[in-house]
């Protein structure tokens, strides 16, 4: 883990999505994050340890999915299959398939293997798995704050984690889709092995771009600042809760997933950014999500 002393910095941004605003100040206290996401190696020693079971690994409760069709309520995950030409960029459905079998061992479904990406950050783990695991190391999952403060790596209020471009002298400076979104990519076009891109500030890997993290902070389509409305702790973090929740999906909280992915692309997601965040249902593990770790210094 790295060390990060802490302190006061302009969190969001008024420049692109609206829940990025409003820009404000933080202040976060001295934590340790993790230098790497992290890996299926690691996360390999954590299950041979205790056995634990992903949520994706786990039979579906009919009840959770009234007239779905039993035969497709098998467990398994949502993997990224890139489309043959040009599509609607605003139907995500024509990009994500969801796969019966896939899990973190089998990412791309039965017959697929992380054998030779063991250095990968682990995908496909829900908000749970990722909390199971930050438990057994003796560490969490870093708030909003703290990720995007470290993040950042002391370049406070920049666009980008190393400045202004988003490809300085046209080098990609983190695992984003280069190229026409989602056919045509001319990067990596899959999750790379950890520490590929350069460190940032605080010499940590990876905060922009391979995979989503999750973090601990309940999602609201706004920033809610320190100073809106102090309740009583426990009431805030139900009224969050509560607030979290898709329209679609009411009983899910969603939570704040930070840093963008390798699917993040200026022309339908300029995510690969500090500021940028994005809700994802806790019970939901996706192909380009992953996590690290945090602990108070």
């Amino acid at each position: 883990m790295v060390l990060i002393e802490g302190g006061t910095f302009r969190m969001g941004s008024e420049e692109f999505y609206l829940d990025e605003r409003p820009m404000h100040e933080r202040t976060v206290e001295p934590f340790r994050i993790d230098r790497y996401e992290v890996t299926n190696e690691m996360f390999s020693v954590f299950v041979d340890a205790t056995g634990y079971v992903t949520v994706a690994e786990r039979e579906l409760d009919a009840a959770g999915f009234p007239g779905a069709d039993p035969a497709d309520l098998v467990p398994g995950s949502m993997v990224f299959t890139p489309t043959a030409g040009p599509v609607d960029l605003g139907d995500w459905r024509k990009w994500w398939r969801w796969q019966p079998g896939a899990f973190w061992r089998r990412p791309f479904g039965p017959g697929s293997s992380i054998d030779d990406r063991m250095q990968h950050p682990v995908v496909h783990v829900a908000f749970e798995d990722a909390t199971a695991y930050a438990a057994w190391a003796g560490s969490r999952l870093p708030t909003e704050a703290e990720h995007e403060f470290a993040a950042r790596g002391g370049a406070d209020g920049e666009r980008f984690a190393w400045g202004a471009d988003p490809y300085p002298g046209g080098v990609p400076q983190a695992n984003s889709w280069l190229g026409r979104f989602p056919y045509d990519n001319q990067g990596v076009g899959g999750t790379a092995e950890v520490g590929s891109y350069p460190a940032n500030g605080y010499g940590l890997f990876d905060m922009i771009g391979n995979v989503w993290e999750w973090t601990s902070d309940y999602y609201t389509p706004r920033h809610v600042r320190l100073s809106d409305r102090p309740v009583d702790p426990q009431k805030r973090r139900n009224l969050l809760a509560r607030a979290s929740a898709d329209e679609a999906f009411p009983a899910t909280a969603r939570r704040v997933l930070k840093g963008g992915s390798f699917l993040c692309s200026p022309e339908y997601c300029l995510r690969f950014r500090p500021a940028a965040r994005s809700p994802q249902s806790e019970d939901t593990g996706m192909s380009h999500i992953g996590f690290r770790c945090a602990r108070d210094a």
